[in-house]
């Protein structure tokens, strides 16, 4: 039999923290998103998605790209863990793996 324990912890950031909290949050919805959204027309144009490998590389790009130089200023970690929770839900629903059998594409955050 498990046992599952939960903690709960609140915590007190400072200015410059609750900042990058905030950042960090933002980007990880931002590419998911936009991600989604290019997997999506991706899907429509040719009838195949596009793989977690080649969205990373995509990701290397765009934080390069002027207009999202901002995106350098947010854990790299959480944005890749972003990109592979997406890859994970479309691989999930196209496997029929959700849970409690409902199978519904990725939307938007």
């Amino acid at each position: 039999m498990f046992v599952n324990k939960t903690y709960k912890f609140r915590i007190y950031p400072n200015k410059e923290q609750g900042i990058l909290i905030a950042k960090t949050i933002g980007g990880s919805r931002f590419v998911f998103n936009r991600f989604l959204s290019l997997w999506n027309d991706t899907y429509k144009e040719t009838g195949k998605g596009v793989t977690y490998p080649s969205c990373s590389a995509e990701l290397t790009q765009l934080k390069k790209h002027q207009d999202m130089r901002w995106l350098k200023e947010v854990d790299s970690t959480a944005l890749q863990s972003s990109l592979k929770n997406l890859a994970d839900a479309f691989l999930r629903f196209f496997k029929k793996q959700n849970d409690m059998h409902i199978t519904f594409a990725p939307e938007f955050l």
